[in-house]
């Protein structure tokens, strides 16, 4: 129980002293001076707790599916009650109405620093079918009609059936408050939850990506804060990114130093080893082919003395 108390866990399996953390931490605020990334600790039964803002960058090959429905209410209207609903909503009414007019559509909101402003940013090819134009006040019956057709607000985000499956833009970043004691699956719990991704989490994973290359996995019994601190506050050293869990793979550190290589110098890397492949090959051949003729020399020897006697 006291090692506890005197160390922070890296894994269930991993503790750190604490004085190492702390030193660490001072480094880390220090780096961010000034900053909303700056962590602040506390204690709770003896245990000493990190909390604040952890970065993670959008790492995913595939769409994902924003969420259709409100998570406190969930509805359905006939076309013949639509009219009837709309004109008995007030004029001023909150984020969760139906047939609102104003407001940006999911991931359009302008990003800042602060965890509860999300956005999500789409790839080019996600975002190329979406006319950006500035819309009037006043809008036809077919407009009202298809914004309430398409558009609903989930919790604050804007729902599109048109736009709700993309991806996101690869490199870009968002951020949730975190602490210490959370695991990899509870950070990534709390990200789908925030932007009201459909998916399950069981099919994304965390890596943290260096500068080489390098790629390594977070486990889910690891806590992705505390890996954030050890590995340094520079994220041009390192990054957490998110990844399909079938489609990542770890890196290590050997093969990244190639990767950063030309095509033609890869190719010349892979010539080499095939030359020595075959080299050895012949050496191993030609070793086994001399034990075996010393085997069946003596067999045939032996055979010769059996028939003299």
């Amino acid at each position: 129980m006291g090692e506890h108390r005197t160390c922070v866990k890296l894994s269930d399996e991993k503790l750190i002293p604490k004085s190492d953390i702390l030193s660490l931490l001072r480094t880390y605020n220090c780096y961010h001076e000034g900053k909303n990334f700056q962590l602040r600790t506390h204690e709770e039964d003896g245990e000493l707790i990190l909390e604040g803002l952890l970065n993670i960058y959008w790492g995913l090959r595939r769409p994902i599916r924003l969420q259709m429905h409100d998570d406190n209410e969930r509805f359905r209207l006939n076309r013949n009650d639509r009219p009837v609903l709309t004109k008995q909503l007030p004029a001023e009414s909150n984020n969760n109405t139906v047939g609102r007019e104003t407001g940006p559509a999911s991931g359009d909101r302008c990003g800042q620093e602060e965890e509860d402003s999300p956005q999500l940013l789409r790839t080019r090819s996600d975002a190329s079918f979406m006319r950006v134009k500035r819309r009037s006040n006043t809008h036809t019956n077919r407009d009202l009609q298809r914004l309430r057709t398409h558009r609903f607000s989930i919790n604050g985000h804007f729902y599109n059936h048109k736009t709700s499956v993309f991806t996101p833009a690869y490199g870009s970043v968002t951020n949730v408050r975190v602490n210490s004691s959370m695991t990899t699956g509870q950070v990534l719990n709390l990200l789908l939850h925030k932007f009201r991704v459909e998916t399950k989490s069981e099919e994304f994973v965390l890596y943290m990506v260096h500068e080489s290359g390098e790629r390594t996995r977070l486990r889910d019994s690891e806590y992705p804060l505390v890996a954030r601190v050890l590995y340094g506050p520079c994220e041009k050293i390192s990054k957490i990114f998110i990844m399909e869990a079938d489609l990542g793979e770890e890196v290590t550190y050997h093969v990244a130093q190639y990767i950063k290589f030309e095509i033609p110098v890869l190719d010349s890397f892979v010539e080499k080893l095939k030359e020595e492949e075959e080299r050895e090959i012949n050496k191993l051949t030609k070793k086994y082919s001399a034990l075996r003729s010393m085997i069946l020399h003596q067999l045939k020897g032996r055979a010769h003395t059996s028939d003299r006697v």
